[in-house]
């Protein structure tokens, strides 16, 4: 099949929506399926690049920062979009459109479906469903919902990453929603042989946005900063000044580190060295970082919030803490800090759960979901 993705974010600008479409990507055009990626420019990017066997093209929006698109970025998006897009249909023959996000993508995605009559196939990741992520899209989608209705009501699939996607898309939309979740490659990604470091080493990976509670993590060690630990947070965003600041003024710049925005790689290389993925955030799809931390064998400690609830068996992989409370977070942690072994076993758990979320198995159901559109279509 020839398939063109929509995606105004792909690696290596962009959060875990733009992971998710790359994993994607690669293990279909491992699979023999020709595909063309039409995302965002950013700085020095190539204006078109072949990666693991398919074709990014990147077109102008004015996106100034890798980590977090601007309203305008994403609406120039669309414009041009429409204009690459509609020469891309006519030189590649797509059989299907896969666009993720609903907005912006999703609407850019119906424009080339009205004109071109290519069917499309949506996948949702939470910030594009009303409600999702309401202090980063609450004031858009009082007055783009509208237009949304449209954009779930035509295309001929509808998918979100997580059961809590789900159900908040169909509070909204009266469409059929299925669940495929992220994936990652679990062979490649898995270590070996899997250990507790000394002192252990707790991760954060995310924007730096209120949504992702970055500051929650330094408060929450702070408070157990008798224990040994050291902490990595990777990522970039708005807060990253107060983040730095926090961390000074509690004196602990020795057990931080800050690496910024880095490649999706670097990420899987910090997980590798990591023993606890800690995201105490508001709100989540299926988060990638996520789905990565278990094919690294992490355990997992995050807010009981979307899809983590997914990636999360209880006392078992991780634990899931209630929003507000906080003191589960600091009495959590210590329990795995001070019990190297009770921390090995739910790394252990969290590698064999992995398995469910293989890149492989996902990719397969996206493409049959393709297949039957394309045989219907034609």
């Amino acid at each position: 099949m020839r398939i063109l993705v929509l995606n105004h974010e792909f690696p290596p600008i962009g959060g875990g929506g733009g992971r998710a479409a790359e994993s994607i990507c690669q293990t279909l055009a491992k699979r023999g399926h020709d595909i063309k990626v039409l995302t965002s420019h950013f700085k020095d990017l190539p204006r078109e690049e072949q990666r693991d066997g398919y074709h990014i093209i990147r077109i102008p929006t004015l996106r100034t920062q890798p980590f977090r698109a601007s309203f305008l970025s994403m609406v120039i998006y669309v414009l041009s979009g429409l204009w690459a897009g509609l020469r891309l249909v006519r030189l590649f023959h797509p059989d299907v459109i896969h666009v993720h996000f609903a907005v912006p993508a999703g609407a850019l995605a119906w424009m080339l479906c009205k004109f071109t009559r290519v069917p499309y196939v949506l996948t949702a990741h939470l910030g594009d469903v009303p409600g999702g992520v309401p202090e980063k899209t609450g004031d858009w989608f009082r007055w783009i919902f509208p237009i949304t209705r449209w954009i779930w009501r035509d295309a001929r699939a509808r998918v979100a990453v997580s059961e809590y996607t789900r159900a908040l898309a169909l509070k909204h939309y009266n469409e059929e929603v299925l669940v495929i979740p992220n994936g990652v490659e679990v062979d490649s990604a898995k270590p070996s042989p899997i250990r507790v470091n000394n002192p252990p080493v707790i991760v954060f990976a995310g924007r730096f946005m209120e949504q992702k509670s970055p500051l929650q993590v330094i408060r929450t060690l702070h408070e157990i900063k008798t224990i040994p630990w050291t902490c990595v947070m990777i990522g970039d965003g708005p807060l990253m000044p107060d983040v730095k600041k926090s961390i000074t003024e509690l004196g602990m710049e020795d057990r931080f580190v800050l690496t910024g925005w880095i490649t999706p790689e670097e990420v899987m290389n910090w997980f590798g060295k990591s023993d606890i993925l800690f995201m105490p955030s508001l709100s989540e799809g299926l988060p990638v970082v996520g789905v990565q931390a278990l094919a690294k064998g992490l355990a997992i400690l995050a807010s009981r919030v979307g899809g983590f609830v997914d990636l999360v068996d209880e006392n078992q992989n991780g634990f899931l803490i209630e929003l507000g409370n906080n003191e589960g977070f600091k009495t959590k942690l210590q329990e795995l800090l001070k019990n190297p072994s009770r921390l090995l076993s739910l790394r252990q758990a969290s590698l064999k759960k992995a398995n469910s979320f293989e890149i492989a198995q996902i990719a397969e159901r996206y493409e049959k979901i393709f297949e039957e559109i394309v045989r219907v279509y034609k």
